[in-house]
């Protein structure tokens, strides 16, 4: 009997081995592809309130590819993090090449572009590494916030090197999806490559399957209310309209002094109460204390309201 189980779940895991040796199909996940959209609009809205000027991720393509094809064209002209996953027991490289680099540089201290881009040949300086290290700590976040919902993973910064051939992952010659991430700021750019292991992809195969259409970026509880604070805040103007009446404009140039306008309105019509030429409520109207004034009866039906114009033309 215990054969037979033992049997049994060798066959139940017989596909997931057939999987994992014919590697990760990027059309079989259309979940990667939401995923990576929400990490370049997440470090889009991450670094808008550092850099003086717009800063704009986009996703530029996905590949397959070996991860020492990946890196080996970058020697020496690039910065990479390496981040750990804890949950996937895996790691995760984030490498920035130098244009990249020198973009967010001047972005951060504030140039308004006009200056030609760097274009030298050195060593990044202290202060640039410094400024990358605040970078990937950022982009870790943004990447964790893109798989919520997907995966419960953390990542953490785990060092970050300049030399490329000390960003073992692993075997050089293991499959692994490469994110191409542009950045454009200051009328110029850059590039990010975000470097994810087929081995910490395999368990999630199936949940990458689906496309889940909820947004995976984390609410902001600030910029929430803040954004009430001032939407509430807006100044707007109201116009109250008892009735209308056609009249040609023959009948308009004989108006005279003194002249009474005829409405069909009566003291228990409906005055319509409408902004920007968008009708609100339908209101009585009154007076109180010395002034003219509304009181709401009832909301306006917007589709209602359309089908009725429509068929009164």
């Amino acid at each position: 009997m215990m054969m037979e189980d033992v049997e049994v779940g060798q066959r139940k895991q017989l596909p997931n081995y057939l999987l994992d040796a014919a590697g990760i199909s990027i059309e079989r996940m259309p979940m990667l592809n939401v995923i990576f959209d929400r990490m370049a609009a997440s470090c889009t809205d991450s670094l808008q309130p550092m850099a003086g000027t717009p800063c704009y991720f986009s996703v530029n393509g996905i590949t397959n590819d070996r991860v020492g094809d990946i890196v080996k064209d970058y020697e020496a002209n690039a910065v990479a993090a390496v981040l750990y996953a804890e949950q996937w027991d895996s790691r995760v490289i984030i490498m920035l090449d130098r244009d990249f680099v020198f973009t967010m540089v001047e972005a951060m201290f504030g140039s308004d572009g006009a200056e030609p881009p760097l274009d030298v040949e050195r060593a990044f300086s202290n202060i640039e590494i410094r400024l990358v290290q605040a970078l990937f700590e950022r982009f870790a976040k943004a990447l964790q916030s893109a798989f919520a919902g997907t995966s419960n993973v953390t990542f953490r910064v785990e060092r970050v090197e300049t030399a490329m051939a000390s960003l073992a992952i692993g075997r050089s010659g293991n499959m692994s999806i490469c994110a191409n991430i542009m950045l454009q700021a200051l009328y110029r750019g850059g590039q990010m490559f975000l470097i994810i292991p087929h081995s910490a992809l395999n368990p999630l195969r199936q949940k990458l399957a689906h496309v889940v259409v909820s947004d995976g970026r984390a609410s902001d509880p600030r910029w929430r209310e803040q954004m009430e604070s001032e939407v509430q805040r807006t100044e707007v103007t109201l116009s109250a309209v008892l009735d209308e009446k056609m009249l040609t404009l023959g009948d308009v140039v004989k108006f005279h002094v003194g002249q009474v306008l005829e409405l069909e309105a009566t003291p228990r019509t409906l005055a319509r109460l409408e902004s920007n030429n968008q009708v609100l409520f339908w209101c009585q109207i009154g007076q109180l204390d010395g002034y003219y004034a509304m009181q709401v009866a009832d909301p306006v039906d917007q589709k209602r309201e359309f089908v009725d114009d429509i068929l009164s033309r």
